[in-house]
């Protein structure tokens, strides 16, 4: 059953979403309702020409920074000095580069201009961070999402040279900031850093233990 959502600041229960995910539709995308969102394991994905919808799959595809798996190779790029990393200062230019970056597979992208402004309203408030990746001075990747008690919601990362997009998420695991980092769709990249799937319930109760 697929809920509509009105003005109460209100989502039904996650384990009550679709075979695919899909919980509920409408509402708006306020701070307070993304935040009651991510603080229950539910995120927006939609297009332009659809309303909001909201989504809480039955599987996560999540990893823990504890059992991040870096290769040889990415070793040596990442003592090699050629990314200087920063995190939170340029928010809004990281999603504008998730949003326009071209990706295999996709003709185009789910980050809305309402949702450029959502999340430039959550980082305002301290709740979405970006990461940075430059080289010789040029933004080259990143990534940025949302975080609801210790687990890091990953939301989207780009990359225009080769490996920055991978060193943005070896340096978000290395903060020790996180329990877990929601990777949300399954890459093979990301698996072979050690991503893996867990269900909603898992995913749910390890959020829920990180915020209180």
């Amino acid at each position: 059953m697929i809920f509509r959502l009105d003005e109460c600041l209100l989502f039904p229960d996650p384990a009550l979403a679709e075979e695919d995910g899909l919980l509920a539709i409408g509402g708006d995308l306020s701070t307070e309702r993304l935040l009651l969102a991510y603080q229950n394991g539910i995120f927006p994905w939609y297009s332009d020409d659809e309303p909001i919808l909201w989504y809480s799959p039955h599987e996560r595809f999540v990893l823990y920074p504890a059992q991040l798996r870096v290769s040889k190779s990415m070793n040596k790029v990442l003592r090699s000095g050629i990314f200087r990393i920063t995190t939170d200062t340029c928010f809004n230019d990281v999603v504008a580069a998730c949003s326009s970056v071209k990706r295999e597979g996709q003709d185009g992208t789910w980050i809305t201009d309402d949702m450029k402004t959502a999340y430039a309203a959550l980082h305002k408030a301290g709740y979405a961070h970006s990461v940075e990746i430059w080289q010789d001075d040029r933004l080259v990747g990143g990534l940025y999402g949302v975080h609801a008690g210790d687990v890091f919601c990953g939301e989207s990362m780009f990359s225009v040279v080769s490996n920055a997009s991978k060193t943005a998420l070896i340096w978000l695991c290395n903060t020790n900031k996180y329990q877990l980092i929601d990777c949300q769709v399954y890459t093979e990249h990301l698996e072979s850093m050690g991503a893996r799937m867990i269900t909603r319930e898992e995913y749910i109760a390890i959020l829920h233990k990180t915020i209180a």
